[in-house]
């Protein structure tokens, strides 16, 4: 019996060393760098010398409220609109999640009026659900907002008093330009957790023979929504892949007008302890970058893969509701 019981033991011991041996094996495949932990920012205080670092208050004077994207210019815009050699338009927006779920605790309501010919809608579009775009005023850092607005000044009962999404009344045309992780590692989908370094997107450039430039959008596919339909909804606030916060000034070494991605960007969690979402305080706050949170990228990258072209001109014009923090948006890729 004794014999048995220590044989039992060693046995449960083993598995158990299997399993930590394992769970760390995986921990370190997702971050795909053994010195993940060294990367800056890692901590409230690193955060804070970034945001300071690469901070664009006032470079386009105390009283603006459009930031990063004063990138897109007329010549811009040209650029952009001289990218359309197909003729082909590709939706960047999911179709609406009308059913509760893990990644969606507040599904758009749709339903008709009286008489069938008219009919409402219902929707808090912030989190990781609806497809949309925020607004600069839709994130603060230390009770500031981008530009160095207070939130007593900026924030109201009836809207946001500066920086709201009606400042893109006028819409936007710019240069896309998609970055697929998943094609780069060759895996349909990054698994939940997993964070996309600056070395990643600079090799994503290298295949794909584009270079990030001033005034771009950029587009992080994660495949979030392939990875939905395969495995079905999870607590995407909980874990996602997106940008590890280190590329920040990356971002705006490359003066990029516009990010997006399948999910909010961010990794989750975020590995930089004390901070739940720098990569959004960063883009928001620090840059004046607004942000397409929820993109549905499959479509895009399919269609890019095909032409093997992954530029674009793409168009945001999100309705331009007064003091909105954001809006539900389609943006448009035309090759």
């Amino acid at each position: 019996m004794r014999t048995g019981l220590l044989g039992m033991n060693s046995a449960l011991a083993a598995a158990l060393a299997l399993a930590v041996s394992l769970t760390a094996t995986d921990a370190r495949s997702q971050q795909s760098d053994p010195a993940a932990g060294l990367r800056t920012p890692k901590d409230v205080a690193e955060f804070e010398q970034m945001f300071a670092q690469i901070s664009n208050w006032g470079r386009w004077g105390k009283t603006d409220e459009l930031g990063a994207a004063n990138l897109v210019t007329d010549a811009k815009r040209k650029q952009a609109a001289a990218l359309v050699k197909n003729g082909i338009s590709v939706s960047l927006a999911h179709n609406p999640l009308t059913e509760k779920a893990d990644d969606n605790p507040s599904p758009w309501e749709h339903t008709m009026n009286k008489g069938f010919t008219t009919d409402a809608h219902r929707v808090s579009f912030h989190g990781y659900a609806h497809s949309h775009i925020d607004a600069l005023c839709h994130i603060l850092y230390k009770d500031q907002t981008y530009n160095g607005y207070s939130r007593l000044e900026v924030n109201t009962e009836k809207g946001c008093t500066k920086l709201g999404i009606h400042n893109l009344k006028n819409g936007v045309v710019t240069r896309g330009v998609l970055i697929d992780i998943p094609r780069l590692k060759g895996v349909p989908y990054l698994e939940p957790g997993t964070p996309v370094y600056v070395e990643d997107i600079e090799a994503w450039e290298k295949k794909a023979r584009v270079k990030v430039s001033a005034g771009d959008a950029i587009l992080l596919r994660t495949g979030r929504w392939a990875r939905r339909a395969k495995l079905g909804p999870w607590a995407i606030s909980k874990g996602a892949a997106g940008f590890h916060a280190s590329v920040a000034p990356w971002i705006k070494a490359r003066d990029a007008a516009f990010m997006g991605s399948d999910a909010a960007q961010d990794v989750v969690p975020s590995l930089v302890e004390g901070v739940n979402l720098p990569i959004h305080t960063f883009m928001i706050t620090a840059l004046g970058v607004h942000l397409l949170d929820n993109q549905d990228l499959e479509a895009l990258a399919e269609t890019a893969a095909r032409l093997n072209r992954w530029e674009f001109m793409l168009t945001i014009a999100p309705i331009p509701v007064t003091g909105g923090t954001g809006f539900p948006v389609s943006a448009l890729a035309t090759f």
